[in-house]
């Protein structure tokens, strides 16, 4: 997709999806800054594979719901790179899969501070950086569950929903800059998460039990996700924005 001379900020970046898509960048040529939570483990192995590429790859712990955490992780992330013009929001948390009336009112908070405050903070910190650049992108990472809205799943439809205003509020405001802003929106996939889904909503202890359900054969992969973000930033798609792509296989 030739990416070369690119940085990519990607939160979530250690695990799941976000290391999915961190390796795939690193891969079309695009130096990698993750950001992770706690999970130091899974943040070195994402790093192994985005130099295993070739291209330098740094982490920075962060809690991207803290405004101070995301001033300290752009701050460094510019330090040691120099610009930043992509930026993939990939951090997320499930709900707790209650109703609307069971729903404790602090988890409302801590879904929308994940999935939307976050992407909103983390944006306006590094669109001046993006706006000195060529080209920048803005990937956020949503779900099908803003087209569907399931039943016991307020926080995380509501969180969704508000991250995919943000995008098309940027995407319109940024334009202009030479800033494309674009969702991208998985059904179920092969993640810690995803497999948590499917033993919730489906009884399943090994998610490949819905293979034979799904879309050509198999539950969709982080990788086939990736490869979409790839499209999204890459010079084949110079022409989009403003645009949501599911990555569902058609199935729903």
């Amino acid at each position: 997709m030739g990416l070369e001379g690119r940085v990519a900020l990607v939160t979530g970046g250690n695990r799941g999806i976000g290391a999915a898509i961190s390796a795939a960048l690193a891969r079309e040529g695009a130096d990698v800054a993750i950001a992770y939570r706690r999970d130091e483990e899974s943040a070195a192995a994402a790093l192994e594979a985005i130099r295993a590429t070739g291209r330098r790859g740094e982490g920075y712990q962060a809690s991207v719901d803290q405004w101070a955490d995301c001033e300290r992780l752009v701050e460094s992330a510019l330090a040691d790179f120099g610009h930043i013009d992509l930026f993939v929001h990939s951090a997320g948390i499930a709900s707790r899969g209650q109703a609307v009336v069971d729903t404790d009112p602090e988890e409302i908070d801590r879904l929308w501070r994940v999935h939307a405050f976050a992407a909103f903070m983390v944006s306006k910190l590094v669109i001046p950086s993006m706006r000195t650049q060529p080209r920048g992108d803005i990937v956020m990472i949503s779900s099908i569950a803003t087209t569907y809205w399931g039943p016991n799943s307020a926080p995380y439809n509501m969180g969704k929903a508000a991250l995919e205003a943000l995008a098309r509020t940027l995407a319109k405001e940024e334009r202009g800059n030479g800033i494309h802003v674009n969702v991208v929106a998985p059904g179920l996939v092969d993640t810690e998460m995803g497999r948590r889904l499917a033993r919730a909503t489906s009884g399943v202890d090994d998610i490949h039990e819905l293979d034979t359900r799904s879309a050509f054969g198999h539950v969709c992969t982080p990788e086939e996700v990736a490869d979409v973000v790839c499209f999204v930033v890459s010079d084949a798609a110079r022409y989009m924005t403003d645009q949501n792509i599911a990555v569902d296989g058609g199935s729903f």
